[in-house]
């Protein structure tokens, strides 16, 4: 696997955007068989992708219609949705299906957070993937990881048997407090461990930068798009293995593979203007929080009120995955709906917000949520 672009099989082309199952299947075909012959091989994919139907397309539009040793597939087991120690089992078969392989390249306990963590060392999900990699029916093992450095160096330290991690690497999050991407890459290098990359282009949103933001872009390289700035970041961290994209369009499709087939890392005047850009869509946030963190020390109830607001901020601009890490935060502090509208936040707020108006906002966005059910 020498280029480093992967396929995600995570936002698919629809025929209906309500449907996450209408497949377009003419454009998808069209896809897979273009990012083969320009030399990439990685497709990634999850149970829970696609109203858990992701795998089934990836069987139909490229095991189905290629050569196994021609590609590596990747897909994941989620603890989050395992009820007992052989649903595993049980689901492993079931992914062998959808998939229609006998053995899995990468495969990956999905999306561990602290949450997520206690339930795999309950039903020892690493174990059971540990031991598949054994019989032969994986070849790589992994994780996907959502949370803070300290638990990521807490889990590859218990688990050395680990082969990658998978992270969520951008130019947004790198320094972002909640996310932390620089803190978890350094840890993942600690451990001599290849990263695989995910939202880079942070579900999109680094697609659609501010006015002033595309212009810095455009005034440095007028042909180049605005998301080959984000996926190019993460692709010249040493490193790293492979960047996703989910590909939605056969448009992105050709443009990811144009300037990934002879990738050039960022030079460092390419890097300042990313520094800029960050600035800049920073600064447009729908609550105007700095993250002095004078609210929290109040607080009866423990809520983690900054982190909340950039959780929320990162959603209003179209981020899916922020529910994850609000999950994750929110399992040892107060939720957003436990507010007792005290109003001790708001003497301390520097900024004079109306913190428990936002953290009603904030409630409405995550705690009326659910995971996925399983199918």
């Amino acid at each position: 696997m020498d280029k480093k672009l992967g396929f995600g099989y995570m936002r698919l082309p629809l025929i209906d955007a309500k449907d996450q199952t209408s497949f377009d299947t003419v454009t998808l075909n069209k896809m897979v068989d273009t990012f083969l012959e320009r030399g990439f091989t990685y497709f990634d994919t999850a149970y829970v992708y696609h109203a858990f139907q992701s795998e089934v397309a990836m069987r139909e539009s490229l095991v189905k219609r290629h050569k196994r040793e021609d590609f590596t597939i990747a897909t994941k087991l989620p603890p989050r949705i395992v009820k007992q120690e052989s649903d595993q089992e049980e689901i492993f078969n079931e992914q062998l299906v959808k998939l229609g392989v006998d053995y899995i390249d990468y495969y990956l306990v999905h999306n561990i957070g602290i949450s997520s963590y206690k339930q795999a060392c309950q039903f020892d999900t690493f174990g059971f993937v540990a031991e598949k990699k054994r019989q032969g029916k994986v070849k790589f093992m992994g994780m996907s990881f959502h949370d803070t450095p300290e638990l990521l160096e807490q889990v590859l330290t218990e688990h050395p048997e680990l082969d990658f991690v998978q992270l969520q690497i951008n130019y947004i999050d790198w320094d972002n407090p909640n996310i932390q991407s620089r803190k978890c890459y350094e840890i993942a290098r600690a451990h001599n461990l290849p990263i695989m990359v995910m939202e880079p282009v942070k579900g999109g949103v680094l697609a659609k930068v501010p006015k002033k933001a595309e212009e810095l872009f455009k005034a440095y390289n007028p042909d180049a798009s605005i998301s080959s700035w984000a996926v190019r970041f993460a692709a010249s961290l040493e490193g790293v293995k492979v960047v996703l994209s989910g590909m939605s369009s056969y448009e992105q499709l050709l443009d990811n593979t144009s300037y990934m087939g002879d990738f050039k890392p960022l030079n460092e005047e390419e890097y300042k203007i990313i520094d800029k850009v960050v600035d800049i869509i920073n600064e447009e946030k729908a609550i105007a929080c700095t993250m002095c963190r004078y609210c929290e020390a109040g607080c009866p109830v423990n809520i983690a009120i900054p982190d909340y607001f950039s959780l929320y901020n990162s959603a209003k601009r179209g981020v899916s995955s922020q529910f994850v890490y609000y999950l994750n935060i929110a399992e040892n502090r107060g939720k957003a709906k436990d507010c007792l509208e005290c109003g001790q936040c708001e003497k301390a707020c520097p900024q004079h917000l109306k913190i428990t108006e936002h953290l009603k906002d904030v409630s409405k966005q995550f705690d009326n949520s659910a995971l996925p059910a399983r199918k």
